[in-house]
């Protein structure tokens, strides 16, 4: 099981943030610890960067809100490792044409104030996350639900002309209804989704108040968050969930180097790591035995582009011929295989191992190192503006290594210059996307939210998406992902995008380069630490030692 959560943009190089599950289609290290009695009420700890933003259902979508968000809610539905549903919240969630959607919910939730988990506590959190109003990154996942148009008019300066999506019914306290604009097979998939979950009444009266001391409906209750030092949650016993934790509690603890968490890791001031940097990949097997862990999971890196700037928008729009010629300057083998000491695999496309639509090869031969080549297309492209180009990283998450490596390639390959724009921070790096101030290229990592190739294709590349942060926009494109994402069947829609995966390298939206392994590990002080699909910890299921 996946654990529900916000999309991401990934913050380090090896993993994302913290699942909150009971299970997982990921490894374990065989569950508890014969030598040690386990404490039911033993609090852990784990490495953490400081959240962008307030922790809104709404508006969090990198991965250290979210590690936080996964513990302190739960959402309709869940996802096992082969792709099929779970249901958490929802007793079903059914449909007859994929247009039209009927949620039953299981009775007696309560959220973290004890008040009731009801229809309407989803409805009424939906219709607040849409609203243009409220200013929520993630409210573009409700374009489908009918009725977004008036609470999310598209003109500039636009005024909301209604504060309900017409598309949700409530029927009963347990009970409601979801019509969408079209049929929309992957939509039971998205309810796993962390925008979907429910707010309480208590949201409303300060919803400022709120984004700083979440009050949700999973399975922990949030404590305390001492910003830039530590986030606590706590296990909330009332929770009806299936995946009820089997420890007391997290401390999420900030760290600003990869380097220095995993010292503390050594020494046992931290409990669990969510990444290794690159200079203890070489060594932390050694360093940590079983408790060394090195799976594959379901996310991707790349190389974006920003392409609302100076350089790739004037005086012309760049030609994608420019943008394949510095993807077949990268040397991903080599880089994988030293800088990364083979805990990545090269991509071959967009769209990440292990969800439903995965092709090998999807991008033909860009993928592929080839210095002639590449100088052949970026000369036939028209060349690269200032032949220089920056690639955007944030320094506090082992990225400076690699991305050097690339640029590097990329120099020696075409002779274009490369240079790394190492931001502080995660939350600088975010910033800087989001305000549109990259002024080149910017480095993407980007972990399933459901197990379907849409969400790495219309979830990334439509024009408007929450995940579309380097302004790519083409209304061919766009037409065909509407197609495919409101196709008769999952099956259908799966194959359109795979269709349109392949076509991408006409427009090069951004460059693969590997797909993520998790490349992490733990403390004496834990045991059932287990890694799931998304490549997360999953929070529920770790068990502290006396």
């Amino acid at each position: 099981m996946r654990g529900a959560k916000s999309a991401k943009w990934v913050v380090g190089a090896i993993v994302v943030a913290l699942a909150a599950t009971a299970c997982g289609g990921g490894k374990s290290d065989g569950g508890s610890d014969a030598k040690g009695a386990v404490d039911p009420n033993g609090i852990f700890s784990i490495e953490l960067g400081e959240p962008e933003k307030p922790l809104y259902t709404g508006d969090t979508m990198e991965s250290n809100g979210s590690a936080v968000m996964a513990g302190l809610f739960s959402t309709l539905v869940d996802y096992k490792a082969d792709g099929s549903l779970e249901m958490i919240n929802a007793e079903s969630v059914t449909t007859t044409d994929s247009k039209t959607w009927t949620v039953k919910l299981k009775p007696g939730w309560t959220f973290h104030d004890g008040t009731p988990v009801t229809s309407k506590s989803y409805v009424d959190a939906w219709n607040w996350n849409a609203n243009i109003n409220n200013a929520q990154g993630l409210s573009s996942w409700f374009a489908d639900i009918k009725g977004f148009e008036k609470l999310h008019p598209e003109a500039e300066g636009a005024k909301p002309s209604s504060d309900k999506l017409d598309g949700l019914k409530i029927v009963d306290d347990n009970t409601f209804t979801i019509e969408l604009t079209g049929a929309v097979p992957a939509f039971g998939h998205k309810l796993a989704y962390i925008v979907f979950a429910p707010l309480p009444e208590s949201f409303y009266k300060d919803s400022k108040a709120a984004g700083q001391k979440p009050v949700g409906n999973g399975p922990y209750k949030f404590e305390s968050w001492d910003h830039k030092k530590q986030i606590k949650i706590v296990r909330y016993d009332a929770y009806k969930g299936p995946n009820k934790a089997k420890n007391g509690g997290v401390i999420f603890k900030n760290y600003t180097t990869l380097e220095a968490a995993y010292e503390d890791l050594k020494s046992g001031n931290v409990d669990v790591l969510r990444q290794i940097g690159p200079k203890d990949l070489p060594v932390y097997r050694q360093d940590l035995g079983e408790r060394a862990v090195d799976q594959a999971y379901s996310a991707i890196q790349s190389i974006a582009v920003a392409f609302y700037s100076d350089q790739w928008k004037k005086p012309k729009p760049v030609d994608p011929k420019v943008i394949q010629g510095l993807s077949m300057a990268i040397d991903r083998a080599t880089i994988t295989k030293t800088v990364l000491q083979g805990t990545r695999e090269p991509a071959t496309g967009w769209v990440a191992k292990g969800v439903l639509g995965f092709q090998e090869n999807a991008a033909g031969d860009i993928t592929k190192f080839d210095p002639a080549k590449a100088k052949e297309l970026i000369k036939a492209g028209g060349g690269v503006p200032n032949n220089k180009i920056s690639i955007q990283f944030n320094a506090d998450g082992g990225h400076k290594e690699w991305v050097d490596a690339v640029c590097n390639s990329i120099t020696q390959a075409t002779g274009v210059q490369c240079v790394g724009d190492g931001k502080p921070d995660f939350q600088a790096d975010l910033t800087a996307r989001k305000s549109k101030q990259v002024k080149s290229l910017y480095r993407s990592g980007w972990v399933l939210d459901y197990p379907v190739n849409s969400n790495f294709i219309s979830d990334l590349f439509r024009t408007g998406a929450a995940g579309n942060q380097g302004d790519f926009s083409n209304k061919e494109l766009d037409a065909r992902i509407k197609a495919a994402d409101g196709a008769a069947t999952l099956d259908e829609s799966v194959k359109l995008h795979q269709a349109i995966e392949k076509d991408l390298v006409n427009y090069m939206p951004s460059i693969p380069l590997w797909y993520y392994k998790v490349n992490a590990g733990y403390s004496e002080k834990v045991s059932g630490v287990a890694y799931g699909q998304d490549g997360d910890p999953i929070l529920t299921g770790v068990e502290v030692k006396k």
